[in-house]
């Protein structure tokens, strides 16, 4: 992104306008996800630190294998963005339904994978002998849900890039409420321990996946785009998602590591892991809200030939997102005496997730310009590039990470090393947006 002087005072309440319009339903929408295992933590922690921590190996093994796909809503984001801005909505709905043959196809391996291989994983993350059977029970459970999710992921990616953020926030909290529900009920009304809040959660997902298919079937119907499967739309898909894939995977493969290391720590330290990454997941979502928005809006600038409109919405979204880090971080500093009991009673879980906790709260500026930053260069198309940056990350990341046992480190060494490994995605990012490379106009890249 090139120096160049702010824009006028009515340009940036225009980008303001905008950013808040996409964003707010946004941020309700993606805090509402990661509230999903919140909620499994909060009712399931009170099974027991064994249930916990199976849920916490558990949960990261299932949000890798949703998460490596994500690039269904995110490529879908910017390709529906850029048609819209070009003013072909037949086009940029029928890229979307592409997408979501796509997810159903890739859900089906997914379960077709993980289904006869989930002993084989929990063990390869080191789960105790007290957590392994719970992370077992819940992760076969759980991964029926996954082509659900991937639906979701596709058809959000549709309304997003189509400058609709309301539907998905009243689906995500319709979602997270029937969720809350039926675990509450299932875990404990009707006994069924761990395996009924992953049982809650796959029927809450596939109620959430229904409702997304009824609003795209009916946009794809008033815009006379065609419903039927298309092979090649659908190679199409996957290849624009393949330097997303690279990224994500990257990405997961990091807190993979980090839910390993932490694993091999001791349940305790598995435990308190896993609160400290469901609120990280959280703020990240909560942040990802500006991204959103960038996505959608980049794509739609640069879909209409708008360098100048883009980049000026770039450098209005990067202030966001300092000054909403700098705000989620006090917050969290005030909130660790309240937050940490509502998951936990047990004191070992506590002493070890406070400082962890702290250090959450600290890096959440730097969280906020990487979230922005990733968003905007999704949003433009620049997949390559975002691929590169993140396997870098992951170069840097996992021999300190890996060192952390080895040295004597705990779960706040642990932490550490994550925050490091949001600095290194923050300066790749921030080089990419100063080199003004990203700005390619036109329908598609």
């Amino acid at each position: 992104m090139t120096q160049a002087p702010a824009p006028p005072r009515a340009t940036r309440h225009r980008h303001d306008r905008e950013i808040v319009a996409l964003a707010v339903p946004a941020f309700g929408a993606l805090v509402a996800e990661p509230l999903f295992v919140l909620a499994d933590s909060a009712i399931v922690g009170h099974l027991g630190t064994a249930q916990l921590a199976g849920l916490g190996i558990a949960s990261a093994l299932l949000t890798t294998a949703v998460s490596v796909f994500v690039f269904l809503a995110y490529a879908t984001t910017a390709a529906v963005a850029r048609r819209m801005g070009a003013g072909d909505l037949t086009s940029a709905i029928r890229q979307g339904m592409d997408g979501i043959w796509l997810a159903l196809l890739l859900g089906a391996a997914v379960v077709a994978a993980v289904v006869p291989t989930a002993p084989a994983l929990v063990e390869l993350f080191g789960a105790s002998d007290t957590a392994a059977p719970y992370a077992t029970t819940y992760l076969r459970i759980s991964v029926a849900g996954i082509p659900a999710m991937l639906v979701v992921l596709a058809a959000t990616g549709v309304l997003r890039g189509l400058q609709d953020t309301k539907t998905p926030l009243y689906v995500a909290v319709a979602g997270f409420v029937a969720n809350a529900v039926l675990n509450a009920g299932l875990v404990y009304g009707a006994g069924l321990g761990i395996a009924g809040s992953a049982w809650g959660t796959v029927i809450a997902q596939c109620g959430m996946a229904a409702v997304y298919l009824a609003v795209v079937i009916r946009g794809a119907r008033r815009h006379g785009a065609s419903l039927r499967p298309d092979a090649a739309g659908i190679r199409a898909s996957a290849q624009a998602g393949v330097p997303l894939l690279v990224r994500t995977l990257s990405l997961r493969a990091i807190l993979m590591i980090a839910t390993a290391v932490a694993a091999r720590l001791g349940d305790a330290d598995i435990a308190a892991h896993q609160i400290a990454l469901s609120l990280w997941s959280l703020l990240a979502f909560a942040l990802d809200a500006i991204a959103i928005a960038g996505q959608a809006i980049i794509g739609r600038y640069l879909g209409a030939g708008d360098a100048h409109g883009a980049r000026d919405a770039c450098r209005r979204m990067v202030q966001w997102g300092i000054a909403a880090g700098l705000v989620l971080g006090l917050l969290v500093i005030l909130a660790r005496p309240v937050f940490l009991p509502l998951f936990t009673s047990d004191a070992g879980v506590k002493d070890a997730a406070l400082p962890a906790l702290l250090l959450v709260a600290l890096s959440q500026p730097v969280s906020g310009i990487v979230f922005v930053l990733d968003g905007v260069l999704m949003g433009a198309g620049d997949g390559p590039y975002l691929a590169w940056a993140m396997v870098l990350t992951l170069a840097v990341f996992t021999p300190a990470a890996l060192l952390i046992p080895v040295l004597g480190g705990g779960l706040t060494a642990l932490w550490g090393a994550m925050t490091l490994m949001m600095t290194v995605r923050m300066v790749t990012l921030w080089l990419r947006t100063l080199s003004g490379r990203w700005l390619v106009t036109g329908a598609t890249r």
